[in-house]
């Protein structure tokens, strides 16, 4: 039978690393586990310039650009900040961890899907997903679910509790890099430790409760995610920027707070030049926000069709990243590629 037939048509994952939405607070670091107030959405009528890339002819001619510049780029936008008595910034959020990666919920070739377990069952007794585990413990402690709003933080603590565990671990984010992974810290490893022992295993789960606070400075300005808008303002009185909220509070969405967990790709051809640092685990490499994609010739369907059916990687890192695209989910049959 040719390779090509041997690799499923329909062949899907389910995510094994599960955030919810989180849920935005103001507090004040005194009394900030004591203390919390959902933060709310407020809307600004601003009189903006016109700042965009103009063409040409308007460029060259001043008594146009003049005309252009004349008129207001008026907007209507959602803001979110912190009261005058409040400095603190309080995330909330809570991370399912399931097991029995490598196990599809959707395949249609027997012969692929005994070879696959037989894969991923030699990579967790060799590696028991220990480097990733620790790569999603390191992403959790140092707070980069956090995005824009760990920018300027004086301070950040991120808290961690395992409650059925009976168990909690304490760490002070900013002393945890976000650019690399060579962290050697006693409450990271515990809680490297948790997560991979689900992911190496066949069906056991854990729940997270997660909390960070960010010292930010008082009645100074946050960042909830900002939803899509589509298409163009039909008129002036529509927002032409849309925060996200949840029942009226303001929220971060839990894609976006997965894309950060599961930013662990250092093994990309690039990564010792680039300056993006981490990427997120993407079959592509795929970072929107530069329009680029960092793994174009080593992707994930390269390095997965020859490891699923056997076949050895050139490295440790190649297989590290095939089972972490397998932690991410997603439907990787052959007809997806076409």
């Amino acid at each position: 039978m040719a390779k090509k037939e041997l690799i499923a048509s329909v062949l899907a994952f389910e995510k094994k690393l599960v955030p919810s939405d989180g849920f935005m607070y103001g507090s004040l670091w005194e009394n900030r586990k004591e203390v919390a107030r959902p933060l709310q959405l407020t809307s600004k009528s601003v009189r903006g310039t016109i700042s965009n890339r103009l063409n040409k002819k308007l460029q060259d001619d001043p008594a146009k650009l003049d005309a252009k510049i004349e008129n207001p780029n008026l907007q209507i936008v959602d803001n979110c900040a912190l009261n005058l008595d409040e400095d603190t910034l309080k995330v909330q959020f809570t991370l399912k961890v399931l097991g029995g990666v490598g196990v599809p919920s959707a395949c249609n070739n027997e012969i692929f899907g005994a070879s696959l377990s037989e894969v991923v069952q030699d990579y967790t007794e060799r590696e028991g997903f220990r480097e990733l585990g620790k790569r999603y413990a390191i992403n959790i402690a140092n707070g980069r679910f956090l995005w824009r709003n760990r920018v300027g933080s004086e301070q950040i603590e991120v808290i961690v509790k395992a409650p059925t565990l009976e168990e909690s671990w304490t760490f002070d984010a900013m002393t945890i890099p976000i650019r690399d992974f060579d962290v050697d810290d006693k409450q990271v490893n515990a809680l490297a430790d948790k997560i991979s022992t689900v992911l190496a295993s066949q069906n056991s789960l854990l729940l997270l409760e997660i909390e960070a606070f960010a010292r930010i400075g008082k009645a100074q300005e946050v960042y909830p995610s900002e939803e899509l808008v589509l298409g163009k303002q039909k008129s002036q009185s529509e927002k032409s920027k849309i925060l996200y909220q949840i029942n009226e509070q303001a929220g971060i969405h839990s894609q976006k707070i997965g894309n950060a967990i599961r930013s662990i790709d250092t093994w990309y051809p690039e990564y010792e030049e680039s300056l993006v640092g981490p990427i997120a685990i993407e079959p592509y490499g795929a970072v929107t926000t530069l329009g680029r994609a960092f793994r174009a010739k080593s992707d994930f369907y390269s390095l997965f069709d020859k490891y699923a059916l056997g076949e050895k990687l050139d490295s440790v890192e190649d297989e590290h990243f095939v089972m972490a695209v397998l932690v991410r989910g997603g439907v990787f049959g052959e007809s997806s590629k076409e």
